[in-house]
């Protein structure tokens, strides 16, 4: 097993409501199934992260990145299968049909709109223990905050 950690890109994408995009992995997913995630994936060869999240926030929503408004954090975390990750994710606005996004066959069931008091829903389908997916959610919405959204 490779021991550098697999680079990960994600985006808390913004609505004009200050709300944060979450969506559904489906049931069949070997990493996190059924839970509620943000929108990103891995970086792949070659790639700068940055690269990687426009291209993630295209595939899994249809939109594409329009600001990037900045960085939330970056968290070294373990998935199920055992291989350590680095994830960077950034707060950003989109371009498209935010009632519409285009969610990635197979791989998202469904969507919503999180406002900062609905955090607690992220726990749900996930080990009482883990909470990053949470505290990557409040950072967002602190960082939101500081920047006056």
């Amino acid at each position: 097993m490779p021991t550098e950690p697999l680079r990960c890109a994600g985006a808390l994408i913004v609505d004009d409501d200050g709300r944060i995009f979450i969506q559904r992995r489906s049931p069949d997913r070997a990493l996190l199934p059924n839970c509620w995630d943000i929108v990103g994936g891995h970086v792949e060869p070659g790639e700068s992260v940055e690269e990687a999240l426009r291209r993630e926030v295209t595939e899994e929503t249809g939109w594409s990145v329009s600001h990037v408004l900045g960085l939330v954090g970056e968290y070294h975390w373990t998935g199920d299968d055992g291989r350590q990750r680095l994830e960077t994710d950034f707060l950003v606005r989109v371009d498209g049909d935010l009632a519409r996004p285009r969610l990635e066959a197979g791989k998202h069931t469904e969507f919503r709109w999180l406002g900062e008091a609905d955090v607690a829903l992220l726990d749900e389908h996930r080990d009482v223990t883990d909470g990053l997916i949470r505290r990557v959610a409040e950072n967002g919405f602190a960082a939101l905050r500081s920047i006056g959204l």
